[in-house]
Formats: C-alpha cells, sequence, structure tokens
C-alpha cells in the first residue's frame, strides 16, 4: 500500500462539493502532509534537492546523426533554472523554473517557425513566489466556450508567504501577447479547515476532448493526487474529480516499492477512447480509461522486474528502484516507452545483524555518503523525536560506533540530523516512521541535509523491533498505538550494518502497450560503468519523446548524458544518435516538431535554454 499525505479510507471519485473532512480518517498527533519535513513521496521533492544537473564534471563532447540545428541562451538563466519544454504552431515555450534565487520565473516563449535562427519573443511572468517545471503544453482548444490556442503550466511555491499552487492557463493564439485565462486553479480544500490556495502541483497535461476539454494535475499534497478538472471554458476551470490510483486499483502496487505517488501523465485518444498514462513512481506505468473522467477505469499496468533487468545485462544483480517518471505512446500506440530516472548509482543493503532481519531505509539526499563497498556497523541508541523543543538528544559514545535511532515526526530531517550532530559522539543516524494513516509500517526516502550517513525512513515496526518492542501495524494505523517508542532515551538496541554497492543510473523501459509487458531496458553504457558514478554529471534519463513521424523512432533528454535518439527493432531498443555539447549538457525536456516536412525536436538544457536538433541517420 502507498504511503502518501492525507490517505482516504476509501477510494473512489470525490465529486465536487463534497467535504474531505467527512472523509479523511481523524490523524493522530504525528499525523499530516509529509511534503514538509523532506519525505519523498510526492513528485515535487523529487526536483527538489539539486539532483538535477549536476556539475561535477561532464562526458567529452561527442555527435552521432544528429545535427545541432541552433541553440538559444535565455534571458536570466542561471544554473538549474530552465526545467520543462512544449512546442506548439511553431512557437516553443520553455519553464523558467527556479536555481536558486526564485526570481525570473515563468515561460520563455520563442519563436522556432525558423528552426535555425530561434528568438525570444515574450515572457510569460510567474506569480511571485511561484514556479512552473514539468508539463510546459501548448494545444489547440476548440469547444463552445472558447476556441483558440492554449498554453498551461504548474505552480510549484518557492517563496512561502507569496506563492501559489494550481494551474495556469493562458491563450497563446497570439504567442507575442499571452493572456492569461486563469491563474493558480486547483484542489482548494483542506480536511477540517474548509478552503485555502490551490495546493502545489508538479505538472499538468491538458487534452481536448470536442465538445469539452480537461486537464489533469500532479497534486503535490494529498493521497489523491491525480485531480481531473474540466476546462472546456479555460476562464472558469473547476476541479470535478480527484483520485487516489494505488487506493482504487491496489493492483498496480508491488512488495518492497512503496514510495507510490504520481509524477506525470499523457491523455492519448486511442481506439475511440480517452487514455491516459500515468508515471506513478514506485507504483509504475499505468493506463487508464478517462474518456469519462467520473467514471474512470484501469486498462494495464506494469511491474518492475526482480532482479532488475537492465543491471543484469552489466552483470549486477540489484532489486528494482521503481521511479517512475515520464512516459509517451509511440506513433501506432504498440509500445509505451518510459524514462525510469535515478539519481543515485549506489544502492544500500541494511540489516539488523541481532535478529538478522533486513531494514528497510536508503541514503539520504543531501547527506554523507557511504562510499561503494564501505561498511558501518555499529550499536542503536535510542535518540527520540531529536527535534527543537523535544528532549535532548544524550550523547552518544566517541569511541564507540554509536547509531542515532531517531523517530520521524514535528520536525524535518534536517533538523533531526543536526541535533543528532550537535549532541556528538554518532556515526549514523537512522530514522524510522511515525504513526499515521500515511505512514507506520511504509518506507519511503528522505530528502534530508547534514554531515553525518543518515537512512530512512524504515518502517515503524523496524524501528520497534530494534529496541525489542511490541508492534501492531493495524494499531498504528488506527492511532491506537503508542505515539512514540515507549522506551528511555540512550537506550541501547540492536546491532545494525549498512553498507553501500554501485547499482547504475536511471534508464529506459520498453512496453507493450497493450499488455504492459516489458519487452526491453536501454541506458547509456556509461550508466552501468562504476567509473562513471562520480565527476561526470547525472547520468540519468529524464524525458521521452517518441516521433511524430516514425512510429520506431524516440528522442530521450538524458541529464548530463545529452541527447539521445533510439530506434525499436524487432521489440528492441537501440539507440541510433547521440549528441553532447562541448562543455556537456544538462537536459530536462524533449519535444518534437515539424518544419517544412522535416522532424526537429526541441530540447531544454537546464543552465543554458533552447537546443533545437535534426536526427540525420536512416
Amino acid at each position: 500500500m502507498g504511503h502518501k499525505a492525507s490517505r482516504l479510507a476509501a477510494a473512489t471519485v470525490i465529486a465536487v462539493g463534497t467535504s474531505l473532512a467527512a472523509l479523511v480518517p481523524s490523524a493522530t498527533a504525528h499525523d499530516g502532509a509529509t511534503s514538509s519535513d523532506g519525505a519523498i513521496d510526492h513528485a515535487k521533492i523529487t526536483h527538489n534537492h539539486h539532483q538535477h544537473g549536476g556539475d561535477h564534471g561532464h562526458l567529452p563532447a561527442s555527435k552521432a546523426n544528429v545535427d545541432l540545428v541552433s541553440k538559444l541562451a535565455l534571458k536570466n538563466v542561471e544554473p538549474e533554472k530552465i526545467a520543462d519544454v512544449g512546442v506548439h504552431k511553431g512557437y516553443a515555450y520553455l519553464a523558467a523554473w527556479g536555481g536558486a534565487t526564485c526570481k525570473y520565473n515563468g515561460v520563455h516563449v520563442v519563436d522556432i517557425k525558423n528552426p535555425a535562427q530561434p528568438k525570444e519573443v515574450s515572457f510569460i511572468v510567474a506569480k511571485e513566489g511561484s514556479a512552473p517545471g514539468e508539463g510546459i503544453q501548448a494545444l489547440s482548444v476548440g469547444t463552445p466556450a472558447f476556441t483558440g490556442d492554449i498554453l498551461v503550466t504548474n505552480n510549484e511555491v518557492c517563496k512561502a508567504m507569496t506563492g501559489v499552487g494550481g494551474l495556469n492557463i493562458y491563450d497563446v493564439t497570439d504567442p507575442a501577447h499571452p493572456t492569461p485565462l486563469a491563474v493558480g486553479i486547483g484542489d482548494e480544500t483542506v480536511a477540517g479547515a474548509g478552503k485555502k490556495d490551490a495546493n502545489e502541483i508538479h505538472s499538468v497535461f491538458a487534452w481536448d476532448a470536442g465538445a469539452k476539454a480537461y486537464a489533469v494535475i500532479v497534486d503535490n499534497e494529498e493521497g489523491p493526487d491525480v485531480d481531473i478538472l474540466d476546462i472546456t471554458n479555460p476562464k472558469k476551470p473547476k476541479v470535478i474529480a480527484e483520485y487516489d490510483i494505488d487506493e482504487k486499483f491496489p493492483g498496480i502496487t508491488q512488495p518492497g516499492l512503496d514510495e507510490i505517488f504520481l509524477h506525470d501523465m499523457v491523455v492519448k485518444e486511442i481506439g475511440g477512447r480517452q487514455v491516459m498514462l500515468l508515471s506513478y513512481w514506485d507504483g509504475g506505468y499505468v493506463q487508464i480509461d478517462v474518456t469519462d473522467p467520473l467514471n474512470i477505469s484501469l486498462l494495464a499496468d506494469s511491474t518492475f522486474a526482480d532482479p532488475d533487468p537492465e543491471a543484469a545485462e552489466s552483470g549486477l544483480s540489484v532489486k528494482p528502484e521503481g521511479n517512475a517518471h515520464q512516459a509517451e505512446f509511440t506513433l501506432d500506440n504498440k509500445y509505451v516507452l518510459a524514462a525510469d530516472e535515478d539519481f543515485s548509482p549506489y544502492a544500500l543493503k541494511t540489516s539488523n545483524l541481532t535478529d538478522g532481519t533486513a531494514i528497510s531505509a536508503g541514503q539520504g539526499s543531501g547527506t554523507t555518503k557511504l562510499t561503494p563497498g564501505q561498511e558501518l556497523t555499529g550499536v542503536a541508541k535510542f535518540a527520540g523525536l531529536a527535534c527543537p523543543g523535544s528532549a535532548a538528544v544524550p550523547a552518544g559514545d566517541p569511541n564507540a560506533v554509536d547509531i542515532a535511532v531517531v523517530e520521524r515526526g514535528v520536525c524535518t530531517f534536517t533538523e533531526k540530523v543536526a541535533a543528532v550532530i550537535a549532541a556528538g559522539g554518532y556515526d549514523a543516524v537512522l530514522i524510522f516512521n511515525r504513526t499515521g494513516t500515511d505512514a507506520c509500517d511504509a518506507a519511503l526516502g528522505m530528502d534530508v541535509q547534514g554531515d553525518i550517513p543518515t537512512f530512512g525512513v524504515a518502517p515503524r515496526g523496524q524501528g520497534f523491533a530494534i529496541f525489542g518492542q511490541p508492534y501492531s501495524n493495524a494499531d498504528c494505523l488506527a492511532g491506537t498505538g503508542p505515539a512514540q517508542l515507549p522506551v528511555p532515551l540512550g537506550t541501547a538496541g540492536d546491532t545494525l550494518t549498512f553498507s553501500s554497492y554501485f547499482d547504475g543510473w536511471g534508464y529506459v523501459h520498453l512496453y507493450d502497450r497493450k499488455s504492459m509487458k516489458e519487452l526491453d531496458t536501454y541506458a547509456v553504457p556509461e550508466a552501468h560503468d562504476p567509473a562513471y558514478a562520480e565527476d561526470h554529471g547525472d547520468l540519468s534519463v529524464h524525458e521521452v519523446a517518441t516521433s511524430a513521424k516514425q512510429a520506431d523512432l524516440a528522442y530521450f533528454s538524458y541529464y548530463s548524458a545529452g541527447f539521445r535518439v533510439t530506434r525499436i527493432v524487432n521489440g528492441k531498443i537501440q539507440e541510433v544518435g547521440h549528441f553532447v555539447d562541448e562543455g556537456g549538457n544538462n537536459f530536462w525536456g524533449v519535444q518534437v516538431f515539424e518544419h517544412d516536412g522535416q522532424e526537429y525536436v526541441a530540447a531544454s538544457d537546464r543552465d543554458q535554454g533552447l537546443y533545437i536538433f535534426r536526427y540525420t541517420g536512416t
């Protein structure tokens, strides 16, 4: 079962006007939205700790069967500033997402009617404190209420006091003079608290269904994270349905993959049905019929193979990591090509040596990492909540290997790590989960900073077992179990061991569209070479764009591994072209477009701006 924030007891469509407060189970003292503590259980946090676009070197410049038609440095660019790209009717739209300053956020509009000479013609300013990122999309809409071209964008908050969430809709019928139609529209309900600004959303995708038009957004703040809006009148969009897909269709989950949330999606008409392809992180790639958004049905979903098949091609035997990031149908709807995003080429093996059981925990995003092959073994010491205002963490023994075991809740993971470091004498931190309908025995990753190895978030039952305490997950979920681990601070527990091993970067899946059976995988050659685990940037795939002219051709933005082109040959993926610029690249988005009968590809480089490519192979 997934572990997203604000779980609903039953998964059904929630019609507009229904009180969420009436549907959400009462929370314990530690229940609540997990986005505030650094839990990696929603889409924004996967892109929120500088995983994207490492600046630690790059691959050497090279190219094959790809022409660089042009590139354009956009205004006010800083490292990691540019996010996704969309193309429509001779114009490219690039998100100015974030960088370090939360300034100059919005959308660059670039005239690409002459691909060799792109020109920036306007800039859509985002609301102060908000930023668009994933899912920039322009499309034509023809409904009784509106006929023309619209641009849809998302809002994530980079300045808490001023930023808003929800989607934005702009009239770009005249792209040089875009006009806002709706800003910050989305789910505004809060259990027991009435209304607020719309929840932050990570991505948006819109489609014209004839007399009606719709948009789907990724809700970063709730378990029901598939929100569908009626945008038939784009000046008056309204949320009409919310779904928690792994609650409604629990069969999409698989054991050991617990970070389950929507990351991205597309919708395409196939066989007279509107089919939504959801990239549902550890839940996999999921197809649902949204012809009637109020009555959806499951069509097919993928399973991550164990052991990981791409790693196995390089002689590595590792468990799958999930990480379903983004996917598209091929032109003929025969296949699905999917990007599996993984920024950490190292995996963690963790176990309780005293009782011989495994511990489900990964390494924190921004804390000291174990080097490959390094092993850390020590005695667990209970450190409590380790929050400002809570009981002080007792000092560890500087002459022994002590591992601080901390309970999740109340404050951020970074604050907990800081409290352990301040106490002194500890060699590592393990964090286990709190009580709550979205917690208990769920495992999840952590966005956390600190200068000490930090592992977690482990299931609550595993934390109790370290100190020999009985545990009932049913009681935990019901709110009748202990609110905190019932042992004194400083209590010594079992002996724990942690070790790191190389497991490679993110890669590409090929699925049969009807069955979602995996047919093949593909990664750049360096992805499974330990020599490229560091000092060459992120060698993970990010997005795929399938060709609009050839059913077997696809293009990939591959971060520091550059721009990649593949063909499907006899059900297998073959690389047929690539490009890495002088000084390296940091590609995020990729989108096909046509000019004078020739297919081109627009790609967004996070640190520079727009690149336009043409595949020259056969």
